[in-house]
């Protein structure tokens, strides 16, 4: 759990710092929650399908070019790290 802890952490600061660097451009960084998705990775036992798991996927991938960058997101808006 604590290599997995660690490396949730990192990814959020590195999406930071990526949002820092990149923020005179177009381009977006964020970080998305899919939530307990049904995956290979935990043996399909997720109690969501991979397409609920997907929406935030998507809806950062398709921000309009004033959207947010350098946040952790899940379906419900910002997720507080």
């Amino acid at each position: 759990m604590l290599a997995y802890m660690s490396s949730k952490t990192a990814i959020n600061a590195m999406t930071v710092l990526f949002a820092k660097e990149l923020q005179d451009t177009p381009i977006k960084i964020n970080s998305a929650d899919p939530g307990y998705t049904a995956t290979d990775l935990n043996g399909h036992t997720g109690y969501r399908t991979v397409e609920q798991g997907a929406s935030i996927v998507v809806k950062l991938a398709t921000l309009p070019s004033d959207g947010p960058s350098g946040g952790f997101f899940d379906e419900n808006g910002v997720i507080p790290w």
